[in-house]
Formats: structure tokens, sequence, C-alpha cells
């Protein structure tokens, strides 16, 4: 249970969800939870293993199959499923993989839901700030427009293929998500290994600005979303108080008992080593969460010595 809970749990109606992308760091944690609400769960997965005490069904997205099965008595979908952005470099395959794993999903998502006339009434969809590209310092709220670059165009077709919900009178709920930090793993552990090694320093100028959020702040997000029905449409799902990478890497050293070297990594050098996938680390997104703090959601690690001060006493 998290202190964000808009009522109490024994107030609010159970549900009936399915998650794909269930076997992530967020679809685990969240899973955890929403059993522990009472919801009713199954999850959508290539795989039937790896789940326990839940209904697994059965999907192939690139060769558009579906288990009808799993969308029986289901009112409520939370859809993380995605090729990983940084898994792998960004061949032009690999690009193609990444687009049509969020955009091919969510339309074999409203087809079968309207070919079998499944009772879904919410729709709650994972996307990421990627979709404002690079903008240094500009403060970017839900209504301000996508980027440039592939991560800003991956973003909007991900989310013009969420809001073809609507047409059904589906509630669409989209949050564009940080940077998730978790002791679980993610991309802190990534950022934390080569300080961890004593080699820790700011990448490219070390002014490009970072979105985060805890995991705990992000399964109230969508734990708010599925209760609150007043939740619609986009959401910047990212701390009020985002920091620049010389910051978080300083902060981050500091938890670790590590020094942070006086040299910037070079954005050359990024560049040779990662290729166009150096945009993740080296855009600049400076997102505020307006219409989160309008709903009245309090995170509850909003400074980034706070939540790294709770990941790292365990």
């Amino acid at each position: 249970m998290t202190d964000n809970s808009m009522m109490k749990s024994n107030s609010i109606p159970k549900k009936n969800i399915l998650i794909t992308g269930a076997s992530g760091l967020i679809g685990t944690r969240l899973i955890k939870n929403l059993l522990e609400r009472g919801h009713n769960i199954s999850v959508l997965s290539r795989q039937s293993s790896g789940f326990k005490g839940i209904k697994v069904y059965n999907w192939d997205v690139e060769r558009q199959l579906i288990d009808l099965n799993a969308f029986e008595g289901i009112d409520t979908i939370i859809h993380l499923a995605g090729a990983g952005i940084a898994d792998q470099r960004w061949t032009k395959q690999r690009k193609l993989e990444i687009v049509n794993s969020r955009v091919k999903s969510t339309q074999l998502l409203y087809q079968t839901i309207e070919a079998i006339n499944a009772p879904v009434k919410t729709l709650i969809s994972a996307s990421a700030v990627g979709f404002y590209g690079n903008r240094n310092d500009e403060i970017l709220y839900e209504n301000s427009g996508s980027g440039t670059g592939f991560l800003a165009d991956c973003c909007r077709q991900w989310e013009e293929a969420v809001d073809q919900g609507l047409e059904s009178a589906i509630r669409v709920v989209k949050l564009r998500i940080g940077m998730v930090l978790s002791r679980e793993g993610g991309a802190l552990s990534e950022l934390a290994r080569p300080v961890s090694f004593f080699v820790g320093a700011p990448l490219g100028s070390g002014k490009q600005w970072m979105p985060w959020i805890h995991l705990t702040d992000l399964i109230s997000i969508i734990e708010n979303a599925i209760d609150n029905p007043d939740y619609s449409g986009t959401f910047n799902a990212s701390t009020p108080y985002p920091v620049t990478n010389y910051e978080f890497t300083k902060i981050l050293a500091r938890k670790l008992f590590r020094p942070v070297w006086p040299v910037n990594v070079p954005e050359f050098m990024l560049k040779t080593m990662l290729g166009e996938m150096s945009s993740v680390i080296l855009s600049s997104n400076r997102t505020s969460p307006k219409k989160l703090m309008q709903m009245g959601f309090n995170f509850r690690y909003q400074v980034l010595d706070a939540a790294l001060s709770e990941i790292y006493s365990h």
C-alpha cells in the first residue's frame, strides 16, 4: 500500500486488470502491489513461465496473434510492453523493432477489444520523456510539443497508437516516464557501475537535464490512474525536481562513498561507443509533472538525495 492511495483500499472497487510487459522492472513491482490491493491480475506474455499465482495468456505481436481468453471480464489494461531502448545498438532493424513492439502491440490490443467487444474501460500506457527530444533548459509540460530524433518519433507514434482507444470511448492515460530509480536494477545500476569502480564522471557536457522518478512513486501514479477516473490524457511521470547529469553523478558518488573525476566523458567518445543511442544520455529533458501536481499527487521522493538514500540504505 502506498501513501498516495486516493481512498482506503476497502472502499476501492476491485478491478480485473490485464498487464503487458509484466516481467520488467515496473511490471514486477506493480503486480505485487496490485495483488496486495485485492485486484484480479492477469498478464499477456510471450512466455507462460515466470509468473506465480496469476493467469498468463500468450501473445505474439510480430505475428499479430493473441489469446482471446485474456480479455474475458477485463476492465483495465496496463500496457508496458516494448523492446528495450538501450538493450542493443540502434541499427535500422533494431529501431524498427523498438517502434513496432510499441505501436503494433497497441494496435493488436485495440483490434482485439473491438473484435470481441471486450469490456475494457481504461487503458494506461507507458510512454517516455524521450517524446520531447533534446530541449536544453526549456521547462517541458504535458502540452509541450514533441521534439526531433528517433526517440521523439518513436514516442509520438506510440502515443498516437494509444490514442486510438478514444474512438471506442476508452479512458486513455499516457505516462511519459523519466528514468526509473530502484534497487531492483534498471538504469541506476548501469549509472552506478562506473562510479562504484572509481571512474565516475559527468557524461558529455554534464548540463543535460535528467528527469527521474523513484519506482515507488511511479507505482503510486499507476495505482491512482486505475482508481481515479479523473486521470485522463498525458502525464509527465517524473519528479518535480529533475537534476543535471553532473548533479546526478555527484549525488550518486556521495551515496556510494566514491569520488567524481574532475573531467567529463567527452560527447564524441559517447557517440563513438554508442552511436545514435548516445542520445539517451545526452538529451536534455527538463520535465515538469504539472498535471500530476494539479491532481493532488504527492511524491514520496521529490529530491534525488532522499531517493538514493532510500535505495542504498538497503
